[in-house]
């Protein structure tokens, strides 16, 4: 019998393995366009060559010219974003993980119930809100309302990963003196460093993909993000192609660098519960 299993891995594993290239290609393939087009000045959607004729990089430097400074804001609202929501979150996480009261499961309902609400439900609201306040067409703005969107999952994130922190390190901290701030800041915080770098990079991914807030609480033309510039980009019929391709490239290289760096925290932050 297990000769027979060996027998059949040997012949499944090739196949699987064609089998997830062929997957990997289907979805990269796409981006493989993306850069293809972005190389070719000239063209349109129809006439773009799956294989460059010459690598022509002109419409790099005209998309960073144009767009330099929205991805330069984006690239601040997303790290705001991210530092907002892990120094908001870490804190409150502790709070609900240590306490146990009804009261407790009522707050993380509450959240589940936010993080299912559509974005678009609450702009208007925080339209109204910010503009109350000041806050519309400012950094601090754009900054708080995506901030808000991954709370509710940072939270949730967090609670779940500091649940399973030994109790009795922190017993013995408090034996040692150590109040609770001191505890939270010297011993969880180094401990969940995995899970915060988790709601740190959805919090990055958040602020810097956002469109929506970007193009409500922003009603001028002095502050834009790289989203909204793509937007003006495809509503203008006088703008390149080959540019917008470009534009587009730039603002998925901080993401895809970020996954890249952070994959290791990613899958430790975001294995909590799995039993590994």
């Amino acid at each position: 019998m297990s000769t027979r299993t060996s027998t059949s891995r040997r012949r499944g594993g090739p196949l699987a393995t064609l089998l997830g290239i062929a997957v990997v290609a289907v979805f990269l393939y796409p981006v493989y366009w993306l850069v293809s087009a972005s190389l070719q000045p000239g063209t349109t959607t129809s006439s773009v060559r799956a294989v460059p004729a010459s690598l022509d990089f002109s419409s790099y430097g005209t998309a960073l010219a144009d767009q330099g400074g929205n991805i330069l804001t984006s690239l601040t609202v997303a790290i705001g974003s991210a530092i907002l929501t892990v120094a908001i979150a870490a804190p409150a996480a502790f709070g609900l993980s240590r306490l146990r009261s009804r009261f407790v499961d009522v707050v993380l309902i509450t959240m589940f119930v936010a993080q299912i609400v559509p974005p678009i439900v609450l702009t208007n609201s925080l339209y109204t809100m910010f503009n109350s306040v000041g806050l519309v067409n400012t950094l601090p703005g754009l900054i708080l309302a995506n901030a808000s969107g991954t709370l509710p999952f940072a939270i949730l994130l967090l609670r779940s990963f500091m649940l399973e922190l030994d109790p009795e390190v922190l017993e013995a901290a408090r034996l040692d003196g150590a109040g609770r701030l001191r505890s939270f800041v010297l011993i969880v915080l180094p401990l969940s460093r995995n899970a915060m770098v988790a709601a740190a990079v959805f919090g990055f991914l958040a602020g810097w993909g956002d469109f929506l807030f970007a193009v409500t609480l922003t009603t001028g033309t002095e502050l834009r993000t790289m989203t909204v510039g793509i937007f003006q980009y495809l509503s203008s019929p006088n703008v390149p192609w080959s540019v917008v391709m470009a534009t587009s490239v730039l603002a998925s290289l901080p993401a895809v660098l970020l996954l890249l760096l952070a994959q290791r925290s990613l899958r430790a932050g975001l294995g909590v519960g799995s039993g590994k």
